[in-house]
């Protein structure tokens, strides 16, 4: 449902500030959104694009720690809002404007800039996460929360039980009003008559003003609060606000609800290799919903077949269920089920497998890598082996909780 001139009324704040630590060592030198995913993309397009398609131009983003990269893609990449018709995009770090301090947690970050609130006056606010994936038209959720006069509408998914502890946990009544709420439990409610799902928190909240505004006024003055809308804000509105959920269902593909939280390496990896397969729930290819992103001037991605290699052996060029971006050369070498970012080279003989490459990655004649994350400009030598020796990977690298093997920028491999 297209809503233009409510959603010219309601302002957007995309939360782009955290560190980012359970993606360390991606998250070392850039912030968690404008880490790579998909080969050309920034974490933070997915959020951008939904709205982009969704009519939303005027967007917050709240910077802060590792911003550098961000910002610069934010400039080169999204500026493309006319300030004439009243639409933005701008990148708003910590200005410390009623305290002296960093943002203590999402809520935290709402009331320490609540003067572009008063300056913008919007009768709503929309808040979103640069760091989730997902296709998402916020017209049906501010439809949703006007039919239902809310003060606060919250966006929710169905997940695996088995996976719903790392998120909110909403409970609701016949008319999708949260009566609970628990934060990361350590066994999660099931939706009632599907024993094996939870419904959980997709961190998208649409605000009246006033409601925000007041309440994460009084978060600020709890000592006992973590300053997060998960933990503190929205399960204190519970009892005394219209408080409702909203059931998400993915733009142009009302049968898919693809979402993922790309909080952590292993989620990062799996994400990945989800745009890997034949027919991803998430389609990067659909004509109607395009990925919107920044991209530099590469030559196009080459594949080449050698009839030898240096060792006399008969070695063929061969792709397999992957994405290759621009500037990709795989000369002789064999990629299988992985996902290569721009400039990435891979050399005859090699062969990578289930993994991740990012940015002018080199994998040298003869090397192996399987079930990896290799950062930004990593040369991997000649015969080299990742992720066959499970041992010897420990010995050298990071290995995440789901076994992926992670190479971070900068590291000398021999």
């Amino acid at each position: 449902m297209r809503l233009p001139d409510e959603m010219k009324n309601t302002q957007c704040i995309l939360m782009a500030g955290g560190k980012g630590e359970r993606l360390y060592p991606l998250t070392k030198a850039r912030a968690k959104p404008s880490v790579r995913f998909g080969g050309i993309y920034r974490i933070i397009d997915f959020t951008l694009s939904n709205c982009l398609h969704s009519g939303v131009r005027r967007i917050y983003v709240l910077t802060q720690y590792r911003s550098l990269s961000l910002d610069r893609h934010i400039r080169l990449g999204w500026n493309i809002f006319s300030h004439e018709l009243g639409e933005f995009i701008e990148c708003v770090p910590p200005q410390q404007r009623n305290v002296d301090r960093w943002y203590r947690g999402t809520a935290d970050s709402i009331f320490q800039n609540i003067y572009l609130l008063q300056r913008e006056r919007p009768q709503r606010v929309l808040i979103l996460s640069g760091d989730h994936v997902y296709k998402m038209d916020y017209n049906d959720m501010l439809a949703f929360h006007l039919e239902k006069d809310a003060e606060l509408t919250v966006a929710a998914v169905e997940i695996d039980r088995s996976l719903a502890s790392a998120f909110g946990i909403i409970g609701i009544n016949e008319d999708f009003r949260i009566t609970d709420w628990e934060e990361k439990p350590k066994n999660p409610k099931p939706v009632p008559g599907k024993p094996d799902k939870s419904l959980v928190s997709m961190g998208v909240y649409i605000f009246n003003t006033e409601a925000l505004v007041r309440n994460v006024i009084a978060d600020a003055k709890r000592r006992a609060s973590s300053h997060d809308f998960g933990k503190d804000v929205v399960p204190s509105m519970i009892r005394s606000h219209r408080v409702y959920v909203h059931s998400f269902q993915e733009a142009n593909n009302p049968s898919s609800r693809y979402w993922r939280d790309i909080g952590t390496l292993d989620a990062y990896w799996e994400a990945n290799m989800d745009m890997c397969s034949a027919f991803p729930q998430c389609n990067l290819y659909d004509p109607k919903w395009p990925i919107r992103t920044y991209q530099e001037q590469l030559p196009p991605a080459k594949i080449v077949s050698l009839s030898r290699d240096v060792a006399g052996e008969a070695c063929d060029g061969a792709i397999v269920n992957s994405i290759l971006s621009g500037g990709c050369v795989v000369s002789g070498g064999q990629v299988v089920r992985s996902v290569l970012s721009p400039k990435v080279q891979v050399q005859a003989g090699a062969r990578v497998e289930a993994s991740v490459l990012l940015d002018g990655v080199q994998i040298g004649r003869g090397a192996e890598v399987r079930q990896a994350i290799i950062d930004q400009d990593v040369v991997v030598p000649d015969g080299f082996s990742i992720g066959c020796d499970p041992a010897l990977d420990r010995s050298r690298f990071a290995i995440s909780s789901g076994g992926v093997v992670i190479v971070p920028r900068g590291i000398p491999l021999v």
